[in-house]
């Protein structure tokens, strides 16, 4: 296997696995009340509440709220849908790099900048919206762990830009005269 169609195979590899991720955690955006209840359980049947009794007492409180969210006011949940269905939208925008991954590496470059951007967003929505810190770490670790396979990408893509770049591209044009 050349060096070429083994980086393109690498790249391919990494876009997706962050694609499943992608798809993965836009999915469960949409069935949230009926999860809630299902995580709860398991915590439950696992021992949690004996050994991480405020991680018990953040889910009991998130679906006490979604369930009267859902029993009130199901309209709010909609938010939460198009949450899911952006999730799955960037997923798909991962199909330009993975078919041409040199001309689409600016969907990694963004992909990197939204991964980027989860600290800030978590550090400062999450105390407006009364989210206990150690939640807030969670969500942010979204971003730390995203951009991995990401700047695993764009490293790899560049190294392969170099290999299928020709000398005659980098000459400087002349004028004729």
């Amino acid at each position: 296997m050349s060096d070429r169609a083994a980086l393109l195979k690498g790249i391919r590899a990494w876009l997706v696995s962050f694609v499943v991720c992608l798809v993965l955690s836009g999915a469960t955006a949409f069935p949230l009340v009926h999860e809630l209840r299902w995580t709860e359980d398991l915590l439950r049947s696992l021992s949690v509440p004996e050994h991480l009794p405020a991680l018990m007492d953040w889910i009991e409180r998130v679906r006490r709220g979604i369930d009267a969210t859902d029993a009130k006011y199901p309209f709010v949940l909609y938010g939460t849908d198009w949450l899911a269905f952006a999730h799955l939208v960037i997923a798909v925008a991962f199909y330009g790099p993975y078919r041409d991954p040199v001309r689409n590496i600016w969907v990694v470059e963004f992909g990197m900048i939204a991964c980027a951007g989860i600290v800030p967003l978590a550090l400062i929505c999450g105390p407006i919206r009364g989210i206990p810190f150690w939640w807030t770490v969670i969500d942010m670790s979204f971003g730390v762990f995203g951009v991995i396979p990401l700047y695993v990408v764009r490293k790899k893509i560049k190294r392969l830009e170099a290999l299928t770049s020709s000398p005659a591209t980098h000459s400087t044009p002349t004028l004729a005269t």
